[in-house]
């Protein structure tokens, strides 16, 4: 009996450590962001991030860099690349400035597989571009896996028609961020293997 109690008063003060460690984390990283989003409100973005998932969100960010000739354009996981291609070559963009990447398998995967070349390419700010109905969500991991290199973002939003996401998809792939960034783990393995 003692050492069930002992072992039960050892469990809950590991919980509590654990439980306070991650918000302790996720308190830095919020106040972490809040000065990247800050200071980056300064600086003009370089290049457009199209997150895939929509061909709406393409041809708005065809139409948005055909006005904008100096941004490079980064799609992660849009429609097949044929079709994009044509998208872009429509609007008269130039397939330089044009870079898909298909290696994202949802959201939070958008931008944890594309940060770093992002990075490399010495961009520090961009253009967010989703549907209005998923802004909520990608603001909040674009916050967390964006920051995390020094990249700040200005979202634009593409109508769509559709009700916001509920919260609880909000919360789970901002969890999914903070995972990343203290693991380099995104959990996309996981939760697609026990997704509907």
């Amino acid at each position: 009996m003692i050492l069930r109690v002992v072992s039960n008063k050892k469990l809950y003060k590991g919980l509590n450590i654990a439980l306070i460690s991650w918000f302790l984390i996720g308190l830095l990283v919020t106040f972490w962001i809040s000065y990247q989003q800050i200071t980056g409100t300064i600086e003009p973005p370089q290049a457009l991030l199209v997150l895939g998932g929509a061909i709406e969100r393409e041809v708005f960010a065809a139409e948005f860099a055909r006005q904008n000739p100096n941004l490079g354009i980064w799609v992660s996981s849009g429609t097949n690349p044929e079709y994009a291609e044509w998208i872009f070559s429509q609007a008269g963009i130039s397939q330089t400035r044009l870079h898909l990447d298909y290696d994202a398998v949802d959201t939070v995967t958008n931008f944890t597989t594309i940060v770093d070349k992002l990075k490399s390419q010495g961009i520090t700010s961009v253009y967010l571009i989703t549907s209005d109905d998923h802004m909520r969500r990608a603001i909040v991991i674009g916050q967390i896996v964006l920051s995390s290199r020094g990249i700040t973002f200005k979202p634009l939003a593409v109508p769509s028609g559709r009700s916001p996401e509920p919260i609880e998809k909000v919360i789970r792939d901002g969890m999914r961020g903070i995972l990343w960034l203290t693991t380099g783990y995104t959990g996309a393995n996981f939760l697609h293997q026990f997704s509907p």
